[in-house]
């Protein structure tokens, strides 16, 4: 049982903010004061499963990290932008490239610079952590913070709606 309150059969696509949604909003720096972004394994799982069972599953965001970028090819995700100064313009490239349709995407962000998109898509959904003003114009709101599942909770509540979750090959990643 789902608690998105949306129809997850529409979605295909889930388009994910880096910053604050894939890693954790608090970051240690490296010694050139660059932040050292977080993994959840269990949301890596989820989206190397998705791309496995025909999802599409991209990343826009405004930060740029070469291990995150590396680490999303890894699993398997194919349309990965960073530097991102317009998301919305990255969003209408990737939707030409790839023919999916603002109906069949969700999109999860986490603060001021993903309101354009959350705006725009099917389904906005903000972690737990995420500022008030993205709160407030989501459909879903995640328990989960940036970095410890949201991703994670998106995808798995999706994916069972669809009757593909825990099926097929999920390891080797």
């Amino acid at each position: 049982m789902s608690s998105i309150p949306f129809d997850l059969t529409k979605i295909k696509a889930f388009i994910l903010d880096m910053d604050g949604v894939i890693s954790c909003t608090i970051s240690p720096l490296d010694q050139n004061g660059m932040p050292m972004r977080t993994v959840n394994v269990k949301d890596g799982y989820a989206m190397q499963y998705a791309v496995k069972q025909g999802y599409l599953v991209s990343i826009i965001s405004g930060g740029y990290s070469q291990s995150m970028h590396e680490r999303a090819r890894q699993l398997g995700i194919q349309y990965i932008t960073m530097r991102a100064r317009d998301k919305v313009a990255k969003l209408n490239e990737l939707m030409m490239e790839t023919g999916i349709t603002l109906e069949q995407i969700a999109y999860i962000g986490d603060d001021i610079p993903d309101i354009p998109v959350l705006e725009r898509v099917a389904l906005p959904v903000a972690p737990a952590d995420a500022v008030p003003e993205v709160k407030a114009i989501v459909k879903y709101i995640s328990p989960y913070n940036g970095g410890e599942g949201v991703v994670r909770d998106v995808i798995e509540q999706t994916m069972r709606a669809n009757g593909c979750w825990h099926i097929g090959e999920g390891f080797g990643w």
